[in-house]
């Protein structure tokens, strides 16, 4: 049998593995010598002993993404085949992702009573804690995506009291998802927690909910029990939330944009020149084409350079009578990225008139992203389907270990995401948070960081700002900072990041 044969055999077996809906697959599962094979060519990774991972086997070493993408399908593996059914996340992790926060942790915490009271390293530093702790009855636990997380009430009654003020975002959604007071009060009642309803009391009234700490009170009153109503938040929500008909993504969403309005205003010092004379911006948008396009480009990761730029640009890149051209990944990006930059030009332009440039973005956004890919479909390298809009699939961003949110969640974020860009006053919060909250939500499965940029400098027209290039050459300091917004909640470095990109425009 020839190596390649004995190769595709190796794959056969693991394919039947993933076919399993398997993401940890032990090393009992595969003899020795279908094991070694695929780990030597790249298709399996060692995550601990005897538990491994599928991988690409042109996955570059150090690369982080495989492992993040397979974070929680693997933690539900092995936790499984652990402990069974007797195992769920801690409170405060259980709430994080009933609220829809899939950020890979440091460290993932898990309760069982067969635990082992000790860290499990994982790969690029995060680990699992296993704590010997007692699990709620099974009526009280739930899966999500497979993990086994207590449901919602329990886990906010469960919480330690720190989680509201140093979490708050989270907590606030969290108990905007609870329709009315039943589910606690027969957990509170049960377990005579009266300092815990005076803690949730005092929460509800903070986040305007005063009908369900009124009930929470009056129910454990009447039941003989002392409460004292206190607010566990450091401080009070600056806009309503909404009702439990809403999806928690878009509570999340506006609580992150208020949270940070105010950085932004502090931190992008640049000084805006109001536009008196469209047609000298737009033609300086013209002539920053080439830069921005190999930057723009380069970032994603094609190959491109002036000269292919200029060929597009110019019409002599013709796909109809060039196979070359018809097969070239780089001039098919190249063309729609000419496409869509003419398309977002008309939109500049109508900022420009004095169009609100939400209002703009959420009318043009679908255009810019079908022209950046008409060529590729043209060319039949992808499907028309392609051009459809938001993803049907979940999507993982390299080296990030932000996971952004759930396809059905993608149809309701957009919409609150351009009716918070439309009602925003400050035009540098437009600047910088359209653009991070854009990449954070990542509607599409490719294009976003593109669009993304676009939408930056929609809003750089619109508050008096230039349009602004990232540069290739600060490509890491920009993923960084994104990061830090996206996992730290600290969207400061991103701040300072575009400012001072903005800033060197002028010169």
């Amino acid at each position: 049998m020839s190596p390649a044969d004995k190769l595709a055999q190796s794959l056969s077996v693991l394919k039947a593995l993933q076919d399993q809906q398997r993401v940890g697959i032990q090393s009992s599962e595969l003899t020795r010598t279908h094991r070694e094979r695929l780990l030597q060519q790249g298709f399996l990774r060692e995550v601990m002993k005897g538990w491994f991972i599928p991988t690409r086997p042109d996955e570059r070493q150090g690369e982080s993404t495989s492992w993040y993408a397979s974070f929680w399908g693997f933690c539900h593996d092995y936790l499984n085949t652990r402990f069974g059914t007797e195992w769920c996340l801690g409170a405060e992790q259980s709430i994080s992702l009933h609220v829809g926060n899939w950020t890979i942790p440091r460290q993932l915490l898990v309760r069982s009573p067969k635990a082992g009271n000790k860290p499990v390293a994982l790969l690029h530093g995060t680990s699992l804690l296993d704590l010997r702790l007692e699990i709620p009855a099974p009526a009280y636990i739930q899966t999500l995506d497979g993990i086994r997380v207590m449901r919602l009430e329990v886990a906010i009654i469960q919480c330690l009291p720190r989680q509201f003020s140093a979490n708050p975002i989270e907590m606030r959604a969290a108990l905007a998802m609870l329709p009315d007071a039943s589910n606690l009060l027969r957990h509170l009642l049960e377990g005579g927690n009266s300092v815990v309803a005076g803690r949730l009391a005092g929460a509800f009234r903070n986040i305007g909910r005063d009908a369900i700490a009124d009930n929470l009170l009056a129910t454990l009153r009447s039941a003989g029990y002392s409460v004292s109503e206190q607010d566990p938040f450091a401080d009070r929500p600056t806009l309503p939330l909404q009702s439990r008909s809403h999806s928690p993504y878009v509570n999340r969403l506006r609580m992150m944009w208020q949270q940070y309005r105010q950085p932004v205003i502090e931190h992008f010092n640049v000084t805006p020149n109001p536009v008196t004379d469209a047609t000298s911006y737009l033609q300086h948008v013209e002539e920053v084409y080439l830069t921005d396009a190999y930057n723009s480009l380069s970032i994603e990761g094609y190959r491109v350079n002036t000269q292919l730029i200029e060929q597009v640009r110019s019409g002599q890149w013709n796909p109809q009578t060039n196979p070359a051209d018809r097969e070239h990944l780089d001039a098919m990006a190249a063309r729609g990225y000419w496409q869509a930059f003419q398309a977002v030009k008309h939109s500049v332009a109508k900022v420009l008139q004095g169009e609100n440039a939400g209002t703009v973005a959420s009318h043009d956004l679908d255009t810019w992203y079908r022209e950046l890919f008409a060529p590729s479909v043209t060319a039949g390298i992808l499907s028309a389907v392609n051009l459809a809009g938001y993803r049907n699939h979940p999507v993982y961003i390299r080296h990030s270990q932000h996971v952004p949110p759930n396809h059905e969640a993608v149809r309701e974020l957009l919409p609150a995401l351009f009716e918070l860009m439309e009602n925003e006053p400050e035009p540098a919060v437009n600047v910088v948070l359209s653009h991070f909250f854009f990449v954070y939500i990542h509607p599409y499965m490719d294009g976003n960081g593109r669009c993304g940029r676009f939408l930056m400098n929609l809003m750089m027209a619109a508050g008096g700002y230039p349009w602004t290039v990232v540069p290739l050459a600060k490509r890491d300091e920009y993923m960084d900072a994104l990061e830090q917004a996206s996992v730290g909640q600290n969207i400061v470095p991103f701040t300072r990041f575009i400012a001072g990109l903005a800033a060197n425009q002028w010169k």
